[in-house]
C-alpha cells in the first residue's frame, strides 16, 4: 500500500455483489431531494475494524460492501469516510478521509488481517481526538471480541457519548460478554448495537448503509428508510 494512502502515525476495488436491491434504489430516490442541514459541510464517517487474524472472512466482507455506504446516500449530499484498524503486535492505523468507494477500496484491499488482541481503545481515544480537530457524525466498530478494561472502554465511550459522537458497534458472533460489552459502548454514546452474522452478507450491507445514511443526513433521513436493519438502529437512538 502506497505510504500516503495511510497514515503511518500509531493512533494510541472489490466490487459490489449483486445490484442495488429495489428497496434500496427505491429509498435513495425518497430522500434524494434532502441535503444536510449545512449542505456546505460532508457528513463524517470513521469506519473502525478488527483487523486481527480471526476476522479475515469478515474483513473481506466488508471490504466488497463498503462501496455501498456511499451509494446509499442522497445525490446532494457528501460523505466522508475514514479507515481505521488495528491488528497484531499493537498496531493501529488510522487512513486518510475519502469522499468514493473505490478509495475506500484500494485502502482496504491492501490490509491482511494479523494475529493480536483487540485494541478498542485506541479506536475510542483516536475518534475523541478526531472529533475535536473537525466534528464526526458517527462511528462504526465492527468486531468479534473484547479483550481491554471493559470499565475504562464504558468510561470513553461516555465521554463520546458527551461529545455527541454516537457509536454503531457490530457485532459478529453470539459471545454473551462480548455483546454486553458492545452494548454498553453503543448506549453510553447515545449510538446503537446490533448483531449480524458473516454467511448473511445483506445485514451487514444494511446496517453500513443505514449508518451511512445517518452520518449523513442524521436521524431525518434514516427515518425514512426501510429496512429492518435501519428501524433497529433507529429505535436504539435518543430523541
Amino acid at each position: 500500500m502506497a505510504k500516503k494512502d495511510l497514515d503511518a502515525r500509531e493512533t494510541s476495488g472489490l466490487p459490489e455483489k449483486g445490484r442495488v436491491s429495489g428497496d434500496i434504489a427505491a429509498f435513495v430516490k425518497k430522500v434524494g431531494a434532502l441535503a444536510r442541514p449545512n449542505a456546505a459541510q460532508d457528513g463524517r464517517l470513521l469506519f473502525a475494524l478488527d483487523a486481527t487474524m480471526s476476522r479475515q472472512p469478515t474483513w473481506d466482507l466488508a471490504c466488497s460492501l463498503q462501496a455501498e455506504m456511499f451509494r446509499a446516500i442522497p445525490k446532494q449530499s457528501a460523505l466522508q469516510v475514514q479507515l481505521l484498524y488495528f491488528r497484531g503486535f499493537g498496531e493501529c492505523r488510522a487512513s486518510r478521509w475519502v469522499i468514493d468507494g473505490d478509495a475506500l477500496a484500494r485502502l482496504m484491499g491492501g490490509i491482511d488481517c494479523r494475529g493480536g488482541n483487540t485494541q478498542i481503545s485506541k479506536v475510542f481515544s483516536h475518534a475523541r481526538a478526531e472529533h475535536t480537530k473537525q466534528r464526526i457524525n458517527a462511528v462504526i466498530y465492527v468486531g468479534d471480541a473484547m479483550e481491554e478494561n471493559v470499565d475504562l472502554l464504558s468510561e470513553q465511550a461516555g465521554q463520546l457519548g458527551l461529545l455527541g459522537l454516537p457509536i454503531f458497534v457490530f457485532q459478529e458472533g453470539r459471545d454473551a460478554a462480548v455483546e454486553a460489552a458492545f452494548r454498553g459502548f453503543a448506549k453510553l454514546s447515545k449510538g446503537a448495537y446490533a448483531r449480524f452474522d458473516a454467511s448473511a452478507p445483506q445485514e451487514l450491507a444494511a446496517l453500513l448503509k443505514a449508518v451511512a445514511v445517518y452520518a449523513s443526513g442524521g436521524r431525518k433521513m434514516l427515518k425514512l428508510q426501510d429496512s429492518n436493519q435501519a428501524k433497529t438502529l433507529l429505535a436504539q437512538l435518543p430523541p
